[in-house]
């Protein structure tokens, strides 16, 4: 079968779509400051015909906004691009070269595609009536980085756009498929740390203190059965405890104990209503043991809400692309958070997963995201330009 001409002329740029990829893997930085990784996009986007490039003021984000033939309205793709805190063990022969950071969420590949997407749309500029704004953006595991570039006016630089999409790479997803569903994608996320107080002493007489420990492992308990008892399942949330530290040694009662842990849902109000159930939770059952909690609740991100008409349009670009099988229905949203819900929150668009499962392993075996040993499939590079290219051509068609 003859490859859609969008396809084809993404997979001429392959070489050099998997070239940037890798010198990104080799070098990834951490973070909202990216000097090198900044470089590296600036030296790409260099020759790209048209394309005006701006950097942030407030972190090392890189912005380029293509103008086409004719007036119309302004479209926004984005591509994150920091890295991981933590060592790679993939024994691939660009691995990362930076001890404790690697780049185990496939943004090098993101700002790979959206590099070579912006050479596809430059030679079609004539195709073009409004505007496409690349949006380069560093810091989003955790460090807010698409707030931070709204803040430093990504969504004025060309006129507000009227709609957006990013794609992000799935290793535990088929190599091609595009997962994307309407409404609710991705979760809300909240860091929630607890701190019990209560009074030391010896182990062997218990009664003569008053012991967080048990205190804190009851609080689990209870936030565990609180969900289950204050939060409906048709608008699910998810409370984690993952780390748990109290104490010196085995004969002595601490007089603290601290819990860490995270709160993820599909909905704002869900969100409001866990937030002040577990504060409730975790102060009233250290006080029932004689403790007291201090309850720090750090807000993360927002749900990632996609627009039905984007999802629509995305699922059916995917489809004249890659085939008829390619998007089927996603059912369920993932309970990852992702700040690109913050650019969602302001322009209809969607955040769309891609499958890049490693050739010959089971997508439900694979190494995931976030993974020391997650390996990524490189064809899918060029499906992926293909399909950030097309949306622009397809929303600024002349009408």
């Amino acid at each position: 079968m003859t490859p859609h001409p969008l396809l084809a002329a993404a997979t001429e740029l392959q070489p050099r779509t998997v070239a940037l990829r890798r010198a990104l893997h080799r070098h990834p930085e951490q973070g909202l400051l990216l000097p090198r990784t900044q470089a590296a996009v600036l030296a790409e986007l260099a020759d790209v015909p048209g394309l005006e490039v701006s950097t942030g003021r407030s972190c090392s984000s890189v912005v380029g906004v293509l103008t086409g033939a004719r007036p119309g309205p302004t479209v926004l793709l984005r591509g994150d691009m920091d890295a991981l805190p933590l060592p790679e063990d993939t024994g691939l022969p660009f691995a990362s070269e930076v001890a404790g950071s690697m780049h185990a969420c496939g943004h090098d590949a993101h700002v790979a595609m959206l590099a070579s997407a912006a050479r596809l749309l430059s030679a079609r500029r004539d195709e073009l009536a409004g505007r496409v704004v690349l949006m380069f953006q560093p810091g989003e595991e955790g460090h807010h980085g698409a707030r931070t570039m709204i803040d430093d006016g990504v969504l004025d630089i060309a006129g507000r756009p009227v709609s957006a999409l990013a794609l992000h790479v799935s290793a535990t997803v088929a190599c091609g498929q595009v997962q994307v569903r309407p409404g609710p994608m991705m979760a809300s996320t909240d860091t929630l740390r607890v701190t019990v107080t209560g009074r030391g002493g010896h182990a062997s007489a218990p009664d003569q203190a008053l012991d967080p420990v048990s205190a804190a492992a009851a609080t689990i308990g209870a936030l565990a059965t609180m969900v289950g008892r204050r939060i409906s399942v048709f608008d699910p949330a998810v409370v984690t405890v993952a780390h748990l530290w109290a104490g010196t040694t085995h004969n002595i009662i601490p007089e603290t104990a601290h819990l860490e842990g995270t709160l993820r849902c599909l909905s704002e109000d869900t969100r409001a209503l866990l937030r002040e159930e577990v504060r409730r939770v975790c102060l009233h059952t250290a006080a029932a043991h004689g403790c007291t909690a201090e309850v720090v609740l750090e807000p993360g991100y927002p749900v990632t809400v996609n627009d039905p008409r984007v999802v629509a349009t995305v699922q059916a670009l995917a489809r004249s692309l890659l085939g008829a099988g390619s998007a089927p229905p996603m059912e369920n949203p993932v309970m990852g958070a992702e700040d690109f819900a913050y650019v969602l929150a302001q322009v209809p668009g969607a955040m769309a997963f891609l499958g890049a499962s490693p050739p010959g392993v089971d997508p439900a075996h694979a190494a995931a995201n976030h993974s020391n040993r997650v390996v990524f499939d490189e064809d899918v590079l060029a499906s992926g330009v293909a399909l950030l290219a097309g949306f622009a051509l397809g929303e600024l068609a002349p009408r």
